[in-house]
């Protein structure tokens, strides 16, 4: 078994839904990238150390976990401890249409235009559409590719707009398939 997984993927990719899904597939807990980035929830930032100290703490508190969520650049130093990366692709019009949905779900009418929450809502949607076509300096594909360049452990790339459920099924399967006898992974 992989013990130590790690899902990311741009905002509105899933990785965090399918963190959760797999906990309750795997002898895993979950731990969100956005918990530790975020003092209050988006809205304030932690400092990077603060962060990449306090997940440090929770991760090794545990033998089996799953970290969701992007954590390139403050979160570099953990790539050595992960024994699979997952990285999710969803086409940028299935992924930002699930962001403004959630985006709805979350604040309501405070998004539309007048409303409390429009220009910040506004400007989250162009950051986030900026995943496909962003360079280096931004979270994009680019930077993803990039980062995972030099991961030791094996990546899994699910590409495409699947379901929540046909995820865990590839992830599960992977999994699957590259367990020996004894039940452990072999990479």
């Amino acid at each position: 078994m992989k013990h130590r997984i790690h899902i990311f993927g741009a905002s509105g990719s899933g990785a965090s839904t399918l963190g959760q899904e797999l906990t309750t597939k795997l002898p895993h807990i979950n731990l969100d990238g956005d918990d530790y980035y975020w003092l209050k929830k988006f809205t304030s930032r932690r400092t990077p150390l603060d962060r990449l100290n306090m997940l440090s703490e929770d991760l090794d508190q545990h033998q089996q976990w799953i970290l969701s969520g992007s954590v390139c650049g403050w979160g570099d130093s953990l790539k050595p401890l992960f024994d699979l990366v997952i990285f999710l692709h969803v086409p940028n019009e299935i992924r930002l249409e699930r962001l403004r949905k959630r985006e709805a779900l979350r604040y309501g009418d405070a998004i539309l235009p007048g409303g409390s929450m429009y220009e910040e809502s506004k400007a989250f949607i162009e950051w986030a559409s900026q995943y496909e076509d962003g360079g280096l300096n931004v979270r994009s594909k680019a930077l993803h590719e990039h980062w995972m360049k030099d991961i030791s452990c094996p990546i899994l790339k699910i590409e495409g707009s699947h379901s929540v459920q046909e995820r865990v099924d590839i992830v599960l399967q992977y999994l699957n398939e590259n367990a020996n006898e004894n039940g452990s992974v072999e990479d």
